[in-house]
């Protein structure tokens, strides 16, 4: 019997549930327990998570409540897991995926375009960031922290015009209503793994390991970790403003990347749109790519 660890907001512990379903019409009784953990990324709110460490702050607790065998396994947004994971962690299985867009959610304006000069746009990402900047220079984007319910409120409470959120996440809990505009990936390339959820466990455990493959999206699986090895060539963390999106026919023969990497105010833009059949060559050409371009004076200069 399997123990679930997971952040205690209301996503971290649906996408838990989520996944002890799975688990259970698996093995019937796989597992009957989750274990809600607060991280030092839900608890610190006045500051970016690029000042003070990065996403890998949502994901340390439930990985030593995992060494410390309170736990079997934790549940997290793979956009949220660290790009190279500490010594005797593995991935077990990668959900999946759905929508990796991002939303733009207001009370006021319909489209993200339509937004008048000077308004204020709430989002917690320098990938958003850089990004929104590129496409209205005239906005004034502000920093959004705490989980997606405190985040609509804010917007409800006027503080912002609009708000950034993931599509996926409002779809989970049922917001799906409140989301005036799926944002085109041309304005909007998604995060690294967005949309994904993904299952970490000990890898000596290989028992679980086996058990947790079979939960597993080949799709998505291939995708994401095309993804992520390029953030990984870049070195990326939560304090990279970078944007990587890979999608395959149905075949898994061709894969199309996006990515994009730039200061947060969106000068010293870095973009590649490739396509190729093989994900490693890929991954490397669309590094190279970014580099090409400069990418190393925008890694420089965030570090």
């Amino acid at each position: 019997m399997w123990i679930i660890a997971s952040r205690k907001s209301r996503l971290a512990m649906w996408q838990a549930e989520h996944v002890k379903k799975l688990l259970n019409q698996k093995a019937r009784g796989a597992c009957d327990e989750i274990l809600g953990l607060s991280t030092k990324g839900d608890e610190i709110l006045n500051q970016s998570l690029s000042k003070i460490g990065g996403k890998g702050l949502f994901v340390k607790e439930l990985e030593a409540a995992m060494l410390e065998k309170k736990a079997h396994l934790a549940v997290h947004s793979l956009k949220d897991v660290p790009m190279v994971l500490p010594d005797g962690f593995a991935i077990g299985a990668i959900l999946v995926r759905e929508t990796p867009s991002d939303a733009f959610i207001s009370n006021k304006y319909s489209k993200f375009l339509d937004l008048p000069k000077n308004a204020t746009v709430g989002t917690s990402s320098l990938r958003r960031e850089f990004q929104l900047r590129l496409a209205r220079p005239d906005i004034n984007v502000l920093p959004l922290r705490g989980n997606l319910e405190t985040r609509l409120k804010k917007l409800d409470e006027g503080k912002f015009d609009g708000i950034i959120l993931a599509a996926a996440g409002l779809s989970r809990l049922g917001y799906g209503q409140r989301i005036s505009e799926i944002l085109d990936h041309e304005l909007m390339v998604p995060a690294v793994g967005q949309g994904t959820i993904a299952v970490e466990t000990l890898s000596n455990n290989k028992d679980l390991l086996s058990f947790l493959q079979e939960l597993s999206d080949v799709r998505t699986t291939i995708e994401v970790n095309i993804e992520r090895r390029i953030a990984r060539l870049l070195g990326s963390s939560c304090q990279l403003p970078l944007a990587v999106f890979c999608q395959s026919n149905i075949s898994q023969t061709i894969f199309h990347v996006r990515a994009r990497l730039a200061m947060p105010n969106g000068t010293d833009l870095c973009e590649a749109d490739l396509k190729g059949e093989d994900a490693d060559n890929l991954s490397s050409e669309v590094f190279e790519s970014l580099m090409a371009q400069g990418a190393q004076k925008v890694l420089t200069s965030l570090r």
